[in-house]
């Protein structure tokens, strides 16, 4: 199976404090500074600068979605990498399928 038959997309999601959230995702929402872009496995390799917003993910009927602030993205067509400070107002808000 070559990285474009994917059926999901892994992300990792880290802070300078810990692993925020790790999981294999069907799509992946960033918010980076020209606008929200999306994110399907097998996207072409790509290095983003990421704004302040919502990291937001799903697969299947799970959602999940951080707040963020700004930080960068490594994605490849089989993973993405947010690396990100969370937004301290909105600290506890984020969710993750469980």
């Amino acid at each position: 199976m070559s990285a474009s038959d994917r059926a999901t997309i892994h992300l990792r999601i880290i802070t300078p404090r810990h692993l925020l959230a790790e999981a294999d995702a069907e799509s992946i929402a960033l918010p980076t500074l020209e606008g929200e872009i999306g994110v399907w496995p097998g996207h072409r390799p790509l290095f983003v600068a990421i704004g302040k917003g919502r990291v937001s993910f799903r697969n299947g009927s799970e959602e999940g979605s951080f707040a963020v602030r700004g930080g960068y993205a490594h994605i490849q067509p089989e993973k993405v990498l947010v690396m990100t400070d969370v937004d301290e107002d909105d600290e506890g808000v984020g969710n993750a399928p469980a």
